[in-house]
């Protein structure tokens, strides 16, 4: 990927008054988002996601009728931006504000169901189309469009659920669907950017094999560049100590660091959201323990505040994009065809949601010890409902795949674009107003029995980025009613034993290794504020 500084000159050199009432208007669409969505917070029914996407539909409904049908959009969609700027503040404050205890504790059981279940998904998507749209008249589509398929539609947006769940009420729920989401935007991404970077026009024997290897390479070399990237951060900001002349260095350092994990990600045609998503998890393991007091406070509120708008900017501007009237001029022909087209995609992704998550759940309770430690089923049927919903990821790939310069000309292309946007408006609205209603009724006794085993962490969710990276074991107070808990099978400790050792491990390691040198808890001094902050307020 190279920079474009002549477009880069031209459109900057190209903002005139159009452009800054555009803007103007997006930012007060914005505000507005925010103002109603917490009006409505306590609504039985209504999310934040779903209320910027209700507002960008009417907005773009009012600006078709004033424009007598010719425009939408207040901003021109660009998958780029999408990329390069809306997509890397949501994933890093995933990572950032991750509860890390119980994301590495539901660490297996999070890699199942995000990766594994996300090339299972990948699967059953791609073959269904291939053979479901013969049936159908949709013009050409190449190999390399149905594989994309099968990567986009296996992108999902639990931004709904969560939104709905608590992590002190239901911290395994929320954990296992929290850090589902997360890695299966990151396996989706990778799975596309292997599919446009192999060779589809000669597929032999060994092209499965190929595709793997070329995927666990961007899987594993992702990571390790986010790994890196952090440790880089946390190095330098412990040696140098920043915080001795302005706290303002070390929190523009983090974001500028944090930003770059992605961009270099990019650069070298990488995945920028596994990267960035590591590098997050990294940097508040180590960096954020090498700050002053007042950078903690200042860059927790930054990179969720960046999260925030990024998720409100998104939802509203595929609320606007829906009414684009240019694609459905040209699916109009064929209204029908674009129907079954988009029936077909979404069976195809309740079938390929429900593949995994049972059975690969099955697996998961198998390395679980007690049985309050299981998966249970209705809490498989919250799970498999957390990932039907489809989102901008899955909008932002279609375009990536199906547009030339933007455009949608082709009858295929069309029907895809305008196929993704009518799959992701109906999972979203549809499944997002149920999903409260749904919770309440699958899980009416979670709160009281998540609630006492939540007590004990009560004050690590107040501090949430004091957490160890990773933990070894059970909490302290369980080993009260360790008498109590049944005695696993042998086919559980054979997947337990060796589950539990590699957390002991990489606790002594990192005890031994990595904190002296990268910083810490307890590794650092504490350092209320930087020497200076008294005479500058």
């Amino acid at each position: 990927m190279g920079f474009n500084l002549g477009s880069l000159g031209m459109t900057l050199s190209g903002v005139d008054e159009a452009s800054v009432d555009s803007i103007t208007l997006f930012v007060l669409l914005l505000c507005s988002c925010i103002l109603i969505g917490h009006l409505l917070e306590k609504s039985r029914w209504m999310t934040l996601s779903i209320t910027a996407l209700v507002i960008g539909l009417c907005t773009g409904i009012v600006i078709l009728l004033t424009t007598d049908g010719q425009s939408s959009h207040i901003l021109v969609f660009n998958e780029d931006l999408f990329f390069i700027y809306l997509l890397p503040p949501i994933i890093f404050n995933a990572g950032f504000q991750v509860k890390r205890k119980q994301f590495f504790q539901n660490f297996v059981t999070i890699i199942l169901f995000g990766a594994v279940g996300s090339l299972i998904s990948f699967v059953i998507i791609w073959l269904g189309t291939l053979q479901l749209f013969k049936y159908l008249d949709i013009g050409f589509l190449t190999v390399a469009d149905y594989l994309a398929l099968g990567a986009i539609f296996s992108a999902t947006d639990s931004v709904c659920t969560l939104q709905v769940l608590n992590h002190q009420e239901t911290p395994l729920l929320y954990s296992l669907v929290f850090g589902e989401g997360v890695v299966n935007d990151a396996t989706s991404v990778v799975l596309f950017h292997a599919i446009q970077k192999l060779d589809l026009s000669h597929i032999t024997s060994t092209f499965a094999f190929e595709f793997l290897g070329y995927f666990l390479y961007l899987f594993l070399t992702s990571t390790i560049l986010g790994v890196a990237v952090g440790l880089l951060s946390a190095y330098l900001i412990k040696k140098l100590y920043f915080g001795r002349h302005s706290t303002d260095r070390e929190v523009a350092l983090m974001i500028l660091m944090a930003y770059l994990s992605y961009m270099v990600a990019e650069l070298f045609d990488l995945s920028g959201i596994l990267t960035v998503f590591f590098c997050g998890i990294v940097m508040a393991h180590y960096t954020w323990y090498n700050i002053t007091e007042s950078s903690r406070v200042t860059t927790r509120h930054t990179f969720a505040t960046f999260s925030f708008v990024s998720e409100i900017f998104i939802f509203l501007y595929v609320g606007m994009d829906a009414m684009d009237i240019e694609k459905w001029k040209v699916v109009s022909k064929s209204p029908g065809t674009s129907l079954g087209v988009s029936s077909i995609l979404l069976f195809l992704a309740l079938v390929g949601r429900a593949a995994f998550v049972f059975p690969l759940a099955f697996i998961s309770n198998l390395m679980r010890k007690s049985r309050s430690e299981k998966i249970g089923f209705k809490q498989q049927v919250t799970i498999w409902w957390a990932g039907l919903i489809r989102g901008a990821v899955s909008i932002a790939l279609a375009y990536r795949q199906f547009t030339s310069s933007g455009h949608t000309q082709q009858l295929g292309n069309a029907i895809m674009i305008t196929s993704t946007i009518t799959v992701v408006l109906f999972t979203t609205v549809v499944g997002g107003l149920l999903t409260k209603p749904l919770v309440r009724l699958l899980l009416p006794q979670a709160q009281h029995k998540q609630s006492e085993s939540s007590m004990t962490s009560s004050e690590s969710s107040e501090k949430a980025l004091n957490l160890p990276l990773l933990v070894n074991g059970q909490d302290p107070e369980s080993d009260v009613a360790a008498n109590n808990v049944p005695r696993p099978t042998s086919l559980q400790m054979l997947f337990s034993a060796p589950y539990r050792s590699v957390h002991h491990c990489w606790r002594m390691f990192d005890d031994a290794y990595m904190r002296p040198v990268f910083g810490g808890r307890g590794f650092v001094p504490q350092t209320p504020g930087s020497p200076i902050e008294g005479t500058l307020h």
